[in-house]
């Protein structure tokens, strides 16, 4: 293994090769690499023009792709910690583009829903249909795609990201599509809230792409910003402990706030030149000030409908029957990019003890913002107050539920020798809840430092 590169790389490239029947050995198999993230401040206020900071994690996904002569995509998924019995699926390049026009993506939709044990190729083979319709990339061969990833599904943790960008890369590279990262990121999102019908914003593509393993990935959604990265001091540490609680942002409680979140924009968009068109450029004392107390605590479907007609966001939709609430959702990203802003500025300061404590309670203010708005789990609230009950004392500073919540992953800061703190509440969390958690600990470069690797058989 070649110096300075990741050491599940080798792991990947045996994966191939005990696979080797599946490609033709007489071409070469284009290599990518994406990792998942921890969510450390931002999280949903990313659809609402949000400052996100993110870290990318040790486990990522692996694509190796070769361009094949058939017209059809093929697909084997096996993941690399696991003996399970690897998913495979094929599809003819006429039923995404008939005649050579792709089809919409509503009906790709359907398409990749028919069937629910193939919902997962959605987000691979969605990466050829997005580049037809939004680059007009015409593809007159079919391609082979091996996926391994050690990001687990359902965590909170990015998986969905780490396979589209992995998958994105790989096809680019392979074909010989000339992209810009941030562009690249834009366009998986793309396939997760076009093609997969998931409604994420681009935070979780853009770390998986462009994060770097000694710092947060800083992003302003407005709608993709990169800042500088604000690097992570040498003495302190970010974990992710997994509730096994399951996540997905495409799940009922993530599209109601984020519904709501439209809902109460939409209700005050009068004035939305003042704060161009994203709630997280008002302060929170303005919200405050002029626009709180107009907003309802909640508000059926149906009677938003009937005043408002819609709303600005082109991946949920308002469903009459559903009560929503509509000032927490609205107010969240308010509060939470001026936490983030905090946050930010306390890093890129000479932070000390006492900086690390506000760091710590920027976090639990964050969490406490998620439960409120209906994003809590019974799961990601015990850690927390694991964390709480530790403390500084034991070295750990703050926690938060993170990414879409309502299950999923917490984040948590500490000294950098904090390890066995975590640990022990893992083991405690273990006893208490008959589940053992899932550490993330280490850190790794996005899919653009990897870049792609080209491996003969």
């Amino acid at each position: 293994m070649t110096e300075g590169e990741p050491p599940d790389l080798q792991t990947f490239v045996r994966t191939i090769r005990s696979l080797k029947h599946f490609f033709d050995p007489a071409l070469p198999v284009t290599i990518t690499r994406a990792p998942g993230r921890v969510d450390v401040m931002g999280g949903i206020a990313d659809y609402s023009g949000s400052l996100v900071l993110q870290r990318p994690i040790a486990e990522a996904t692996f694509a190796a792709l070769q361009p094949a002569d058939q017209l059809s995509i093929e697909i084997i998924s096996t993941g690399q910690e696991t003996q399970d019995k690897p998913r495979v699926f094929e599809m003819s390049l006429a039923s995404i583009a008939p005649g050579g026009e792709p089809i919409g993506y509503a009906r790709a939709r359907e398409v990749f829903q028919r069937n629910s044990a193939d919902h997962w190729a959605a987000y691979v083979a969605g990466a050829f249909l997005v580049l037809m319709h939004e680059i007009g990339v015409g593809f007159s061969t079919g391609a082979k795609v091996l996926i391994a990833s050690s990001v687990p599904e359902a965590k909170g943790v990015a998986s969905s990201a780490a396979l589209e960008v992995a998958s994105m890369q790989g096809l680019v590279s392979a074909f010989g599509v000339r992209l810009e990262p941030r562009q690249t990121a834009l366009l998986c999102q793309k396939v997760e809230n076009l093609v997969a019908g998931a409604p994420c914003g681009v935070m979780d593509q853009m770390t998986s792409l462009l994060g770097r393993d000694d710092s947060l990935l800083a992003l302003l959604c407005q709608p993709a910003e990169l800042l500088p990265s604000v690097r992570v001091p040498d003495e302190i540490a970010f974990w992710g402990l997994d509730s096994g609680e399951r996540h997905s942002v495409g799940g009922a409680s993530y599209e109601s706030v984020r519904a709501g979140a439209f809902m109460g924009y939409r209700m005050i968009a009068e004035d939305q030149d003042r704060w161009q068109g994203y709630l997280a450029n008002l302060t929170p004392s303005e919200f405050e000030r002029e626009y709180m107390l107009r907003l309802p605590e909640e508000m059926s479907g149906a009677e938003f409908l009937s005043r408002y007609s819609s709303t600005s966001d082109t991946v949920t939709r308002v469903i009459p029957s559903r009560t929503y609430q509509i000032r927490r959702p609205t107010g969240h990203p308010v509060y939470e990019h001026d936490r983030v802003k905090a946050f930010r500025e306390i890093l890129l300061g000479s932070p000390s003890e006492e900086g690390w404590t506000a760091l710590g309670e920027l976090m639990y203010q964050s969490h406490a913002s998620y439960s409120a708005c209906g994003l809590g789990s019974p799961g990601t609230e015990r850690i927390v107050q694991l964390v709480r009950k530790e403390g500084r004392d034991q070295g750990l500073y703050g926690a938060r539920i993170t990414g879409g919540g309502s299950g999923g992953t917490v984040a948590i800061l500490g000294r950098a020798d904090a390890g066995p703190s975590v640990a022990r509440i893992r083991e405690r969390y273990w006893n208490a809840t008959g589940y053992e958690p899932l550490v993330f600990s280490g850190t790794s470069n996005g899919a653009a430092t990897f870049g792609s690797r080209s491996l003969n058989l």
